[in-house]
């Protein structure tokens, strides 16, 4: 497959903050409003072809956009959103 791309173009990728042992992935991310992101979407398609589960913990506090709500309940066996304080 020929990947062509412009000269301001680039493949994009993402890693988890965390790993443990392998089977879980964690983003850890500190804001006030989460939304669905290219990154959440590249972790949870990485997660799910190894075999991991991806964790995202957020504050307690954190408003989740309504996408993501639909992903997560669309993608839970692969993906689970954690509230810390």
């Amino acid at each position: 497959m020929d990947h062509r791309y412009s000269r301001r173009q680039a493949a994009r990728g993402s890693r988890p903050d965390a790993t443990d042992d392998g089977s879980s992935w964690y983003l850890l991310k500190m804001v006030s409003h989460m939304r669905l992101t290219y990154q959440i979407k590249l972790l949870t398609f990485a997660a799910a072809e190894s075999g991991a589960l991806l964790i995202i913990r957020v504050p307690r506090a954190c408003h989740v956009s309504d996408s993501l709500r639909d992903f997560l309940s669309a993608h839970k066996a692969r993906v689970k959103l954690e509230r810390v304080d």
